[in-house]
């Protein structure tokens, strides 16, 4: 387990920019603790002078006194309920946004190994349960070590040696608070890792998707299974939480409940042999209280600080992940664009020691149609997604016009190449939304333009709520071809450069391709079209067909000149159409 204190020091950093409201809290605390001191005060001198001298007047003025000290620490009270939950909800928003924004900047690589119910976890459990801490923990403790810090000041001053007598045992709590903090702050990492594989869990096998495949399989009673162990777990793991340290809790309770029968029975004595006034015990009875509750509570902070150290080292572990694919210090913007691309001896693995690619080389001029075919596995979408730089180069280098794509800004990058997938994606809104996703300025009749070029127009005018209509989780509600259609309708509002073609068409029917084919066309003119295709018919017109086989290109040419060489091209194709 990593050491407390540089944590600790990171997250305090968290409440700088929020300075401003954090310093109106601290004077909201301030006046709270110190208003407190004044009603002991006020006794005393009710039982030594008031009473005594039979002075209804300064009765009267003192009760007002407490009273007075009372209704202003209640309302400051709420001024600075609010103060603490505003700063606690603004450091838990930057936190947030934080998050987000650098984990949307990691790359494909990072998203393929981890699980989305985990990064759902640190950006919305763990990130939120940091305002707790900050509302409620931070308060805590500033105001416990004023209160308790005055509260001392003062009884020291009223009475020295009944003040030492008061506090002799507190050494004694120290040494099991730090012991049970640091249990306190291992099960709520283990809890807030249970939590993470639930939710996981939960995305997967209550999503679309997942439903279908284990209704399709058979497999409820798996999942369930296994949703109850780790549901068991986070059970038994709260409950350990809930219960640790409760004999530390309560000796520290009992003992502040009998302090001020210590007070009265050593002060009895005093007061007895001359040695103290009555209103000083009493005052002190009263401060006592006030000194161990503060002091119960910083002990008990101090186990809630090291357990919430846990939250905040799994967003400070995602937080300092290194962002692989990143803008380059001084790129620039890619504009305008023609569309040249090119691979220039281009080599890459997934994994060190395991090239999937080697030495690609090859150039598609501006509006070109460049087919990539092969058999799976050859690497042909690994060509695909290094063009818009979903990863990086290991050796050899991608360009576009002549500029490396590593030397020109991401979001450039991004505008000027758009992807057509074999199974799009479709966010659970409208599909007005969906389409405008690409270019949000996009007029409605840019929009039913793009519809239209796409061959989606017609089906969607038919549909009760047309292109207000919500497509579901993952775009369920429409068959593959119409999604397929949506996201090439998509594509044509957005404009690009470059357009690469993922298997487009090879999870539909034939009468489907035909229509989709047609609206491919429309999309690919005037374009530099990149098309990954294992049904060869899509690929006839191609300018060039690169043929991919164990990361090489093994044979490029257009598709005559494949067929005439009797190679590789020529077998699959051979093999394709006799099936």
């Amino acid at each position: 387990m990593q050491p407390a204190w540089p944590t600790l020091r990171r997250a305090l950093g968290l409440l700088w920019p929020h300075r401003a409201v954090v310093a109106l809290y601290l004077a909201t605390i301030f006046v709270t603790a110190t208003a407190g001191l004044g009603p002991p005060l006020l006794i005393r001198r009710l039982i030594d002078q008031a009473i005594p001298a039979r002075d209804s007047t300064a009765i009267n003025l003192l009760v007002l006194g407490m009273a007075a000290l009372v209704a202003v620490g209640a309302l400051v009270g709420v001024l600075r309920s609010y103060l603490s939950n505003s700063a606690g909800q603004r450091v838990v928003f930057d936190l947030r946004m934080r998050l987000y924004r650098h984990l949307t900047g990691m790359s494909l690589r990072w998203f393929t190994s981890t699980r989305t119910g985990e990064v759902l976890t640190r950006v919305s459990s763990d990130a939120g349960g940091v305002q707790d801490v900050v509302s409620n923990t931070l308060g805590a403790v500033i105001e416990n070590s004023l209160i308790a810090g005055s509260t001392l000041v003062l009884m020291l001053t009223l009475d020295w040696r009944l003040a030492l007598f008061s506090v002799a045992f507190l050494p004694l709590f120290v040494i099991p608070a730090r012991r049970v903090g640091m249990a306190q702050r291992r099960l709520a990492g283990e809890t807030q890792a249970q939590l993470a594989a639930l939710n996981a869990q939960m995305q997967e096998t209550l999503s679309v998707s997942g439903a279908l495949l284990v209704k399709t399989f058979g497999r409820q009673a798996e999942e369930l299974a296994a949703f109850e162990e780790t549901a068991r777990r986070i059970r038994a793991l709260t409950i350990r939480r809930a219960l640790i340290g409760r004999w530390f809790g309560m000796a520290m309770g009992l003992f502040g409940s009998m302090a001020p029968a210590v007070v009265y029975w050593y002060g009895g004595h005093r007061v007895i042999g001359g040695e103290a006034s009555l209103g000083t015990v009493v005052a002190f009875a009263a401060l006592v209280g006030r000194l161990f509750g503060p002091i119960s509570s910083l002990l008990s902070v101090h186990v809630t600080v090291l357990s919430s150290l846990a939250l905040f080292e799994r967003v400070f572990d995602y937080l300092d992940l290194e962002q692989e694919i990143a803008d380059r210090p001084g790129a620039r913007p890619l504009s305008p664009v023609r569309g040249d691309l090119r691979f220039e001896h281009v080599s890459f693995a997934y994994l060190p020691g395991q090239p999937v690619l080697h030495d690609v080389d090859f150039a598609a001029a501006a509006g070109t149609f460049v087919a990539l075919v092969g058999p799976s596995g050859a690497g042909k979408t690994t060509i695909a997604y290094l063009t818009p730089r979903l990863y990086d180069v290991a050796a050899g280098r991608v360009t576009i016009d002549g500029h490396d794509v590593r030397d020109v800004t991401l979001a450039s990058l991004g505008l000027a190449v758009g992807m057509v997938n074999q199974e799009p994606y479709l966010f659970h809104t409208s599909i007005r939304r969906n389409l405008r996703y690409a270019r949000p300025e996009a007029t409605d009749a840019e929009i039913e333009a793009a519809a239209r070029a796409a061959g989606i127009h017609d089906l969607i005018s038919r549909l009760p709520e047309g292109y207000d209509t919500v497509v579901g989780e993952r775009g369920y509600r429409l068959s593959g071809g119409e999604k397929q259609r949506v996201a090439i309708a998509r594509a044509l509002l957005k404009d690009p450069a470059i357009l690469i073609l993922d298997e487009a068409t090879s999870s539909v029917d034939t009468a489907t391709e035909r229509t989709i084919q047609q609206a491919l066309e429309r999309l690919t003119q005037g374009r530099t079209v990149l098309a990954i295709a294992h049904r060869l018919s899509t690929v006839l017109r191609a300018d060039c067909i690169l043929v991919i086989e164990g990361g090489r290109i093994v044979e490029q040419g257009r598709h005559a000149e494949l067929l005439a060489r009797g190679g590789l091209y020529a077998r699959l194709y051979d093999q394709q159409f006799r099936e």
